[in-house]
């Protein structure tokens, strides 16, 4: 009897909701962290509240990872140290950590990816093989930074089954590697042992649902980085056989453009030459089998801005600060039939070389960043062949030398 009991206690002790935390005490902290913007403003402020925060127990750890849903990328970093600094000292002083809860938040996938993730590194720290274990079921997860795991450990395996001989097995399991990827690196990994040890043709950009055929017109002027916010033609028409003055007073007009970057590069430099404190555009359409919800995700180092059935998405006035694909993701609805895609790029005035790029990569998605396709796409562009150096001449032999 008093063994049942103490099962109904230990029950009901995990369905209940958590005590209420004394929020009080360091919610005052946590609001300063969040404040902190780009260009290290707040931080001054940030680093006192992180003092504060760090000061309490582990009560501050659940609060933290999810409040990083609404947090920028400095103030989240901010927190992460904190939920760092906090767990690790309460983890070296042997005292109690939430872990069922912080397996909860890893499990949680409407929880911040990156939190998530911080979270999944603190629970392998008091649960090892339990947090080992939950890697197979994250292949399909959301969030890229945990499903990197799932697919690490699927390319190893085809790796040590392609070693063995096992070439069917092996396709099976970076095929599998390669729907779940969504890393660069582990792509390119993916790939090269499928395409070079296995013999397959892949086309990533349709596996990926990059864009690859465009309608670009440029330059526009953004001296002075003024393009941003000024409102060229293509803004307010699309009109693809129109002409527009340009920067300098030039005629512009809409060119066909298409990619056959594995990842969907939309390079402006290629149709324009290299060109500085210019504004260029890009349209595309595409066709929607049915109505559903669906994500943009735009990977880009230039500023940008980004219109979806002639309404402005979003837009970031930031010069090359990186690009990456899923850099960016924004959240559409799809409707049947034809939807457009407007994109604007300006290149600033830097001449140094890693700020030549002007250029996008963009792919529409579900939620995973499982592609959904056009039902009217058009075949990827074959890579150019690599140009062959012409043979060289042919030197003729030297005379022989006159007999003595």
């Amino acid at each position: 009897m008093k063994a049942t009991i103490a099962l109904l206690a230990a029950a009901l002790f995990l369905i209940l909701p958590a005590p209420p935390l004394r929020s009080a005490e360091w919610s005052g902290a946590l609001e300063q962290i969040l404040k902190v913007g780009p260009e290290g403003a707040g931080n001054a402020e940030a680093a006192k509240a992180w003092g504060e925060l760090t000061a309490h127990g582990s009560e501050v750890i659940l609060p933290v990872l999810e409040a990083m849903e609404t947090a920028g990328p400095i103030a989240r970093n901010w927190m992460r140290s904190a939920v760092e600094t906090v767990f690790e000292r309460e983890l070296a002083a042997k005292a109690a950590l939430p872990a069922d809860r912080i397996k909860a938040f890893v499990l949680d996938r409407k929880n911040e990816p990156n939190a998530r993730r911080l979270a999944f590194d603190l629970y392998g720290k008091v649960s090892p093989e339990e947090a080992k274990s939950l890697i197979p079921g994250m292949i399909d997860d959301p969030s890229a930074p945990l499903r990197r795991d799932a697919v690490a450990q699927l390319l190893t395996e085809g790796q040590a089954q392609l070693g063995a001989g096992e070439k069917e097995k092996s396709l099976a399991t970076l095929d599998r590697a390669l729907d779940a990827a969504r890393d660069i690196d582990q792509i390119d990994a993916v790939a090269k042992l499928l395409r070079e040890k296995l013999e397959q043709k892949l086309d990533l950009p349709k596996h990926f649902g990059f864009l690859m055929h465009w309608q670009l017109i440029a330059p526009f002027d953004n001296t002075d980085r003024k393009g941003f916010d000024t409102v060229y033609p293509p803004e307010t028409e699309i009109n693809l056989s129109s002409a527009y003055e340009g920067k300098e007073g030039k005629s512009v007009t809409w060119q066909e453009y298409a990619t056959s970057d594995d990842y969907g590069k939309v390079d402006f430099n290629t149709p324009f030459s290299p060109l500085k404190q210019v504004t260029g555009y890009a349209y595309a359409e595409f066709t929607a089998g049915e109505a559903r919800e669906a994500e943009i995700r735009l990977g880009c180092k230039n500023a940008w801005k980004i219109w979806f059935n002639g309404e402005l998405l979003f837009g970031r006035d930031e010069y090359h600060r990186g690009q990456r694909i899923d850099q960016y993701s924004l959240p559409v609805a799809l409707k049947e039939g034809k939807n457009t895609i407007l994109v604007k790029a300006c290149q600033n005035e830097q001449e140094q070389d890693w700020t030549v790029q002007w250029e996008f990569q963009m792919r529409v998605c579900d939620s995973t960043g499982t592609a959904i396709l056009a039902t009217d796409r058009k075949p990827t562009p074959e890579k150019a062949a690599p140009a062959r150096r012409p043979a060289a001449a042919a030197t003729p032999a030297p005379a022989p030398a006159p007999a003595q």
